[in-house]
């Protein structure tokens, strides 16, 4: 029997061990944990009755492999939800699935609604050249960005920056106004110095059609726009637990042990024992401090790249530099119970106590470090004690272990994040924060700057060692979500099981050139705007035609 050790109890690392079990009756199986918590950056954390989804992660995949698989983990609802119950809002049940109200391995279908916060006035996210961003921005500064933006299309710019790439997909005036400031905030770098990959993999164009289709039409004030036209491109859906991802991953992880898996958590790995082209062992030390050694035939790595090298042996200079200079950026989310948000619902939304619809708001004011604000309400409402009467909201706020940020205190960041909060408007007294808890979240997002342009080389180097499969956004250093960890997970096993010895497939996982929202993906996305676009226009000459015939 062949036995495998797994780092990391995130999804990547969780996804792997199931399906080795499950489809191999040849494996024993270990998933060592650094922490007391299963999930990585997708657990959930629970505080006096609520819950906070750290980072928000919604189960929407183009992969049939990874949505068959959450759904077997967890069938999708049967019945209502309870604000959707309440509300009489209308969702897709499955026939004989399970009631939310009734029962907890239950999947819900949410309303996927993310928009922009800027200067106290609401934007699609992602920033989409629409009436609504039309009449925010004012005519003078729409026709600026509009003509900056075809500018763009006519004169490209090497991308070898991501401020490049951004320019060149939305033009100067766009880039200045929704990418430069809330960038840096993020990386704490200058999109100058980080690499075009980063965008490549995270950002949806726009079409040269639909943009000037929206200029001209608001040129044309005697063209109504359709409402409904507007309303719907806030909305999508997607799959989520009742009480959070980490309900999922628990609930796999527990599946993991029932199929004769182990699962040690508190158990930090500290060496990885490498000779010969091969792992023997790896070193971990337990929750009571002491050193543990365990041999094994394969091992499965989530965990950081840099933690990986460092913790290796006899790892030529070279390559422990590139290791060692890979950046990351930390996290802190800080979770404030208010009574109210000062923000007007101007959807067509229903939502309890009609608060605003979004599950995420980003914020691109330069004025005040949050980078983004969830609405916990609306991710579940079974995430929030008392959904009626309060709001729960997370403050996403990016730094580095160590910063004069990082290091403050819970009370500090709750005073810190309520002071930005009335400067922007969302709330509008002290007194209606009633509680807060934060969390701290250490390599949370993989940074594409420093060391990271060589990367490749770390890549080869580690792939030398025919034992040794990497899988998960940190142990790639990719800026996976999770679907795309898992999916590294499932090549992996299949590479396990099939015997083969190219890793290639596991490491393309998400390396294509755009990020895709939906199963079609943005190419055909756009690709379909820019038809419908055209045969709008060839309809409406043709009308034209026909009337000057007339």
């Amino acid at each position: 029997m062949k036995k495998v050790i797994i780092i990391g109890a995130g999804p990547a690392g969780i996804t792997a061990g199931y399906e080795l079990l499950k489809n191999s009756k040849d494996c024993d199986v270990t998933i060592l944990e650094g922490s007391d918590s299963i999930g990585g950056i997708s657990r959930t954390v629970k505080y006096k009755g609520n819950r906070m989804d750290i980072g928000g992660h919604r189960f929407f995949s183009k992969d049939e492999r990874v949505t068959n698989w959450w759904q077997e983990m967890m069938p999708m609802q049967g019945a209502p939800a309870y604000d959707y119950k309440k509300l009489d809002r209308t969702v897709p049940l499955k026939e004989g699935g399970p009631d939310p109200e009734k029962e907890d391995r239950v999947m819900l279908t949410r309303n996927r609604v993310s928009r922009i916060y800027y200067k106290k006035k609401f934007f699609d996210y992602p920033v989409k050249m629409n009436a609504n961003t039309i009449k925010n921005m004012g005519f003078g500064t729409t026709m600026s960005a509009g003509f900056s933006y075809l500018g763009s299309c006519v004169h490209k710019l090497p991308e070898d920056s991501l401020e490049n790439f951004y320019i060149n997909r939305f033009g100067k005036k766009l880039y200045s106004m929704f990418f430069e400031g809330y960038t840096e905030k993020l990386w704490g770098r200058h999109p100058r110095e980080i690499s075009a990959d980063w965008g490549s993999q995270r950002v949806k164009g726009l079409s040269i059609s639909a943009i000037m289709k929206d200029i001209f039409s608001k040129m044309n004030p005697g063209k109504k726009r359709d409402s409904k036209e507007v309303e719907t491109s806030l909305i999508e859906e997607f799959a989520y637990p009742k009480y959070g991802p980490g309900e999922l991953w628990e609930m796999a992880a527990a599946d993991f042990e029932s199929e004769g898996g182990h699962l040690i958590k508190n158990a930090l790995v500290t060496g990885v024992h490498n000779k010969a082209g091969k792992i023997d062992s790896v070193t971990y030390r337990d929750a009571s401090g002491k050193d543990v050694t365990v041999p094994a035939d394969i091992f499965i790595s989530s965990m950081p790249l840099k933690d990986l090298a460092a913790a290796m042996e006899d790892v030529p200079q070279n390559i422990a530099d590139i290791a060692a200079g890979l950046p990351y950026r930390d996290f802190v989310t800080v979770g404030l119970l208010v009574k109210k948000l000062n923000l007007k619902n101007e959807t067509k939304i229903r939502t309890l106590n009609n608060i605003v619809p979004d599950n995420w708001i980003y914020v691109q004011d330069v004025g005040v470090k949050l980078g983004r604000i969830q609405i916990f309400n609306n991710w579940s409402p079974y995430l929030v004690e008392n959904p009626e009467e309060y709001v729960w909201i997370g403050l996403e706020y990016f730094c580095t272990e160590g910063d004069e940020y990082w290091n403050m205190s819970e009370k500090e960041w709750a005073k810190f994040g309520t002071k930005e909060l009335l400067k922007m408007g969302v709330l509008s007294d002290y007194h209606d924060v009633l509680d807060y808890h934060r969390e701290q979240v250490k390599k949370a997002y993989p940074a594409y700057f420093d060391t990271y342009a060589q990367i490749d080389e770390l890549i080869a180097y580690l792939n030398g060692y025919s034992n040794l499969y990497c899988v998960g956004r940190n142990g790639q250093h990719r800026y996976n979500n999770m679907d795309h960890s898992m999916e590294t997970a499932f090549q992996t096993v299949d590479n396990i099981l099939s015997g083969k010895e190219d890793k290639t497939n596991i490491w393309n996982v998400n390396t294509e050139k755009e990020y895709h929202e939906s199963k079609s993906g943005e190419s055909a996305e756009l690709k379909q705007e820019e038809t419908a676009a055209k045969e709008t226009a060839e309809k409406e000459a043709a009308a034209e035609e026909n009337k000057d015939k007339a």
